[in-house]
């Protein structure tokens, strides 16, 4: 029996079949020939956290490789991107308490540190996208993104503070809103803001389907803007629906929203996927603070390959249908193309 097997000539088993589909998977040419997602550079926004000072890089300590940076030495670290093919970035401002108030009003403030570094990134690098974020969060004393009353978000109250912060943005520069908020009506009154005092031609980029998620641990204690009381739950939305996204597409494109995003991600690949196909305006996808940090300690300890993983996850969201992709791995990811 043994000397039977042994003697079986494994070549007359050729089995007729018409389609194979290994055929397209023989070399590493035909599989780049035939690969159906494709990314790029292009297609990735970078987070960025700014503090006012000078000589200013912290590295964020839930968020490994990432920092917040005065204006002195972000300079340079964006002439870096941009040489690396990263065009667009999405600042937040690292805001100090003494400055913050029920009504944000530092974000709008003419001796607002942000809006000064706007200005001067733009004179500096006129060729790079600015992305900035419309919510009060960064700026209020209370952690929330809206106007907090007797621990109630108060959404029409909110609208005014957005569109002077979103109006105060444009002036300085920036060339895309991004309303973070998920407050109902905030797209249309911030694009008819714009619209009225001349900016017809700044985007926006609505946060529209931003779920209430445990992800978001990192990129708080970035900004330390995490809520002083309560949660996020009445505004953001429920990470058990989806159809509900379906709704808040719709609105904020009949607002008058440019691009529509995503946020989390990784969690929410059928979120991307059924807006890309229902939407006919570009669909962005936010690879947050907690994904991205998860990925940190996991390649640190050995237990996954960084380059193979973030490769690997920022496919899946393009995969999935988003034509842009926030990500705090966009540095890295982009010197890996490079190479």
């Amino acid at each position: 029996m043994f000397n039977s097997i042994m003697m079986f000539n494994f070549e007359d088993r050729i089995l007729p079949m018409n389609i194979r589909p290994r055929r397209n998977r023989k070399s590493a040419a035909i599989r780049s020939m035939v690969e159906e997602t494709k990314i790029g550079a292009e297609h990735l926004i970078y987070p960025i956290f700014l503090k006012d000072g000078l000589n200013i890089k912290e590295e964020i300590g839930s968020l490994p490789k990432n920092f917040r940076w005065s204006l002195d030495l972000l300079i340079p670290e964006i002439e870096e991107c941009l040489k690396l093919g990263i065009s667009t970035f999405d600042i937040f401002p690292a805001v100090d308490e003494h400055l913050k108030d029920k009504i944000a009003s530092y974000s709008y403030s003419n001796d607002n540190f942000y809006l000064n570094a706007i200005r001067k990134l733009k004179e500096t690098f006129p060729e790079m996208v600015i992305m900035t974020d419309a919510a009060m969060d960064p700026y209020s004393s209370d952690g929330h993104d809206g106007l907090v009353d007797n621990g109630k978000i108060l959404n029409d109250q909110t609208l005014p503070i957005l569109n002077k912060m979103a109006l105060a943005q444009a002036q300085a520069g920036a060339d895309i809103i991004g309303p973070s908020d998920m407050m109902d009506g905030r797209v249309e009154s911030i694009r008819e803001t714009l619209d009225i005092n001349g900016y017809t031609d700044v985007s926006i980029m609505s946060y529209t389907a931003k779920y209430a998620s445990a992800f978001y641990g990192p990129f708080r204690d970035a900004l330390n803007s995490a809520p002083k009381s309560g949660d996020k739950k009445t505004y953001q939305m429920n990470p058990a629906n989806k159809r509900e996204a379906l709704l808040e597409a719709e609105l904020d494109v009949m607002e008058g929203a440019d691009m529509i995003m995503v946020k989390p991600a990784l969690c929410y690949l059928d979120v991307i996927h059924v807006l890309k196909e229902n939407f006919n305006i570009p669909v962005t996808a936010y690879n947050v603070s907690g994904e991205c940090a998860m990925v940190y300690a996991a390649a640190e300890k050995g237990w996954l390959n960084y380059n193979l993983a973030i490769s690997e996850m920022l496919l899946s969201m393009r995969r999935a249908g988003a034509d842009g992709i926030l990500t705090y791995f966009a540095k890295d990811f982009a010197q890996l193309l490079k190479k």
